[in-house]
């Protein structure tokens, strides 16, 4: 049976209420939680609802990533842990657990020219540039971005 935008809304709620209260480590642990307070979930609408409130699983459970105001100036910075070069045309990000691919989405919308693609696995991203001159420019703002 589909699940009603009430039914949806509250429990969407109730996921903001309970990771907002306790570290929550695994989507399992959220299903039982919600259940417990008599709200219909499986861990397939737990996983939907979690990715469209910008929830992410970080380090230490499950957290909310605010959404960036202004999304040009506010890269999700507070989920990028290094970056480093690996050669005149590729960049290495390290990011927390579970967030390159954020990150990487976050750098393939912004459009920057020096950007040639970008490969993200749980928590590394490698950033492709044209040549070692895009490379300086590319981390010229991620430095800013990160205010370093």
């Amino acid at each position: 049976m589909p699940t009603t935008p009430d039914t949806r809304a509250r429990r969407r709620a109730a996921i903001l209420d309970i990771i907002g209260q306790r570290s929550i480590a695994r989507q399992a642990e959220l299903v039982r939680l919600l259940q417990a307070q008599g709200i219909d979930a499986t861990q397939s609408s737990v996983s939907r609802d979690l990715r469209e409130l910008g929830i992410s699983k970080l380090d230490d459970g499950y957290a909310r990533i605010a959404a960036p105001t202004n999304p040009a100036a506010d890269a999700p910075v507070a989920l990028v842990r290094e970056v480093r070069t690996a050669g005149g045309c590729l960049t290495v990000i390290h990011t927390a657990t579970g967030a390159a691919a954020r990150v990487a989405l976050f750098l393939d919308r912004r459009d920057w020219s020096e950007i040639v693609g970008t490969v993200s696995g749980d928590d590394t991203i490698f950033v492709a540039t044209r040549n070692s001159r895009d490379q300086r420019q590319l981390l010229a703002r991620l430095r800013a971005a990160l205010g370093t």
